[in-house]
């Protein structure tokens, strides 16, 4: 109430400041300025009050104009009929005017309010889709913690249960019945389980170092034929009931990697391969320039293969097909794929598995920048 008095008393308090502001200039100007100075009062009171004060404001206006800028001075008699026309037509113009401007006023504040609305309801959609962003992130982190718990649990144990009974059966041994062959089997089976429990560390510190952006590669030269060489030295451990075929381009350049790193890449597929590919069945590793200056490199095997609504999913952490294509449950963390992913996005390389969906297998591919030839016999 009290904000809406103060609306008209503002409207009529310039009224009457012009009319002090004028007064001494009446008999050097016509009433010309005059009614001007009063249109702009009332233009001034609608946007700043709104329309009723400056419906007030046009009143006292006309009055203020007739009583002390038309002749006779300070009497509302208007002398000349011409007058009237004037002070009629600049009360419709003012209150006019004055409508008006109260529109565009009550205009601009609507969609000032609509703004604000709509400003507070985007940052309730924010805050509402961080709230489901945050459930959803937990929800993901749980299930992580869960997949991971399962699976180190289950490939910790199996190796600890095998040096167990192996050791136990040494310890156990108290009538000597194994000979020098058989303690030797039970030493080699907890060598092979302890290097099982060694990789399965290093490719969680391998996968740790890559989810925290850490993975930098130590570049240096060298040729595909070295980096082959370093990983079948490995994999001969998991190939040996598998037929190894290698198809590799002539002169191919040498290439500025971290050659254990690319090796490992070649590992981690080529035992991937054996994994899920049948006893006998054949493993071929191809490498071959593609385009100008990128190396190719792919691994096919001929297993149960993955269908290309999974092909994206088979480098994510912990995902593994054989649990969605398969009823037959493989040993593995699922972290092979993803790690090697890593390794080769860390070159600045990609990777991708490939083929047609009637293909029998599964084809992993992943290409490198070549180097020159020139700079590397430099270097």
């Amino acid at each position: 109430m009290l904000k809406k008095i103060g609306g008209y008393l503002s409207g009529a308090a310039w009224t009457l400041g012009a009319v002090l502001i004028l007064l001494p200039f009446r008999d050097h100007i016509n009433t010309t300025p005059v009614a001007l100075a009063f249109l702009l009062v009332v233009l001034f009171t609608a946007t700043r009050q709104g329309r009723n004060p400056a419906f007030v404001s046009s009143i006292l206006s006309v009055l203020c104009f007739n009583f002390f800028f038309t002749k006779p001075y300070n009497t509302f008699t208007v002398a000349d009929p011409q007058n009237w026309v004037a002070l009629a037509g600049f009360l419709i113009t003012a209150l006019v005017a004055g409508d008006l401007s109260a529109r565009e006023r009550k205009r601009a504040q609507e969609a000032q309010t609509a703004k604000r609305e709509i400003e507070h309801l985007y940052a309730e959609l924010r805050e509402a889709f961080e709230k489901v962003s945050e459930a959803e992130a937990v929800r993901k982190s749980e299930q992580l913690k869960s997949a991971l718990l399962d699976a180190v649990t289950h490939n910790v144990r199996t190796p600890l249960t095998a040096m167990k009974a192996a050791v136990t059966t040494v310890l156990d041994d108290t009538s000597e019945q194994l000979d020098e062959q058989g303690r030797r089997e039970m030493l080699d089976v907890v060598n092979v389980e302890i290097d099982r429990l060694n990789r399965l560390l290093e490719n969680l510190i391998e996968l740790a170092k890559i989810e925290a952006g850490a993975m930098e590669p130590r570049r240096a030269w060298s040729t595909m034929d070295e980096i082959l060489s370093i990983a079948l030295t490995r994999t001969s451990e998991v190939t040996g009931d598998h037929i190894l075929k290698i198809e590799m381009e002539n002169d191919l350049p040498p290439v500025r990697v971290d050659e254990k790193a690319v090796a490992e890449v070649l590992y981690l597929i080529i035992e991937n391969a054996a994994k899920y590919s049948p006893p006998e069945s054949e493993i071929t590793v191809v490498a071959r320039r593609s385009g100008e200056n990128m190396l190719e490199v792919s691994v096919q095997d001929h297993g149960i293969g993955i269908p290309p609504a999974l092909r994206e999913r088979v480098f994510e952490k912990f995902f593994r097909a054989s649990d969605v294509v398969s009823q037959n449950s493989t040993t593995g963390l699922g972290m092979g794929l993803a790690i090697a992913r890593g390794i080769v996005e860390a070159h600045k390389g990609k990777i991708w598995i490939n083929g047609d969906s009637n293909a029998k297998g599964t084809k992993v591919s992943f290409v490198l920048a070549l180097g020159e030839q020139q700079t590397a016999e430099r270097l």
